[in-house]
């Protein structure tokens, strides 16, 4: 029984370095500039983004996608531009949003 929960604690460990590097890969792109975890700051907290997607379809996918390419109308009148992402970049930060709660 203790091996179980020293794996479980081995493997939430080794997650929580994951979640940071997603959010500093967030920051190192100017992402929460506009984004905040948990309130809007010019477009929506990415804890609104995750509520909205993270039960779609493809989800991640998309959120890849409005992540590289920009968006507009979906949240108000600002659209969001274009970032100097790469695809890898883009997937791991639609993850990482999709995972907040």
């Amino acid at each position: 029984m203790k091996l179980v929960h020293l794996g479980l604690l081995a493997a939430a460990i080794s997650l929580s370095p994951l979640a940071q590097a997603d959010e500093a890969l967030a920051k190192s792109k100017n992402c929460t500039t506009c984004h905040g975890l948990d309130k809007k700051i010019v477009g929506p907290g990415y804890n609104e983004i995750a509520a909205k997607r993270r039960a779609e379809k493809g989800a991640e996918a998309a959120l890849a996608g409005k992540i590289k390419n920009g968006s507009k109308g979906e949240w108000g009148q600002v659209p969001m531009p274009p970032n100097n992402v790469t695809d890898a970049e883009a997937a791991t930060l639609a993850k990482w949003v999709l995972s907040i709660k």
